[in-house]
């Protein structure tokens, strides 16, 4: 396993990230925890996880699992970079209650407080903002991430689906305080959506952040859909944000050169997909959120693959990236 820095941080994480959001939905307790095992084993030790994870009725289930684990022992907790998240609604009564949700500082202390018994730990190592608050000014932010920074109950600061004017608003604020700000940005970042490598990635860059893309698929459009979709299997390509793109003539055409590419070169699609993501400047790692022992498998494999600079140029032929700002959109 290959390690990086957060950011500008002292902090070391594995390359891949895994993503639990399918812990408790999707893929039950016992399998999630051979699931992190094996992870733990093969060297990741960056976990993502969110509050709101298991969502409805559940929401919060994720974390009691991945909690359930840690008390197993075995140096588990320790070993683990484990971040999670706040902004979702968490009220527990029939429909919306104020100050369960979003930024706050009464929510932000609350929010900690029910991650930390969930986790069954006593820190969170980084504790991401699930979205930006555009009703909750920085100075209420900060400081109550400032309290909980002295008192122990987590160790950095993140985002998540920030603009990359957000990113500057937010670490400005930060500086003013003299506080360490977001270390970290998790963003909607893969070889088909591209689009926050026009502000969010500079920004992050300048400002130090670790870039950590969710979706590196894009929902598994980029995992050898057509494929799948000839043999009759992988529904998940099948279905949602990859089964309204391949509607679409021109995207099929796009994703059938990606694999008629990757078949040239004997590399499986989903290997091409995380592994162009980890040439990508900026980039801590990319989230892969397993359902199955197979799947963490797969990803891993990304790890052992080395993607030419003709194979690059490739890529970018088929899926040509915005280019910087302004000049994207300006001369």
């Amino acid at each position: 396993m290959e390690y990086t820095q957060l950011g500008r941080t002292g902090l070391k994480v594995s390359r891949l990230v895994l993503g639990t959001m399918n812990f408790g939905p999707q893929t039950d307790e016992a399998d999630s925890h051979a699931i992190m095992d094996a992870a733990l084993d093969a060297g990741v030790n960056f976990f993502d996880t969110a509050n709101v994870y298991g969502w409805a009725a559940n929401k919060g289930r994720t974390e009691e699992i991945i909690g359930s684990w840690f008390a197993k022992g075995g140096s588990r907790r320790d070993k683990t970079v484990i971040a999670t998240k706040v902004y979702g609604n968490m009220a527990t009564e029939e429909g919306d209650w104020p100050n369960y949700d979003r930024l706050s500082a009464l929510n932000i202390r609350r929010a900690v407080e029910a991650s930390l018994k969930r986790l069954g730990t006593d820190h969170i190592d980084l504790y991401q903002f699930h979205h930006v608050d555009r009703s909750a000014p920085w100075e209420e932010i900060w400081q109550a991430i400032d309290v909980l920074v002295q008192q122990g109950k987590i160790l950095y600061a993140g985002s998540s689906n920030f603009a990359g004017w957000h990113i500057a608003q937010a670490n400005e604020a930060a500086a003013r305080r003299g506080s360490l700000g977001l270390v970290s940005e998790q963003c909607l970042y893969n070889l088909a959506v591209r689009d926050a490598e026009m502000e969010v990635i500079p920004a992050a860059q300048h400002y130090g952040l670790g870039v950590i893309p969710w979706s590196p698929l894009n929902g598994g459009l980029l995992g050898g859909a057509l494929r799948k979709e000839r043999e009759g299997g992988g529904s998940r390509s099948t279905t949602g944000r990859s089964a309204d793109s391949l509607k679409t003539p021109q995207q099929r055409e796009r994703i059938q050169a990606y694999e008629d590419l990757c078949a040239k070169h004997g590399a499986d699609p989903g290997d091409v997909g995380l592994a162009w993501l980890l040439t990508r400047p900026g980039v801590t790692g990319p989230i892969v959120g397993p359902r199955t022992m197979d799947q963490l498998t797969s990803a891993l494999r990304a790890l052992d693959l080395t993607l030419s600079d003709e194979f690059l140029t490739a890529l970018d032929e088929i899926f040509p990236g915005p280019g910087p700002s302004p000049e994207s959109f300006a001369w």
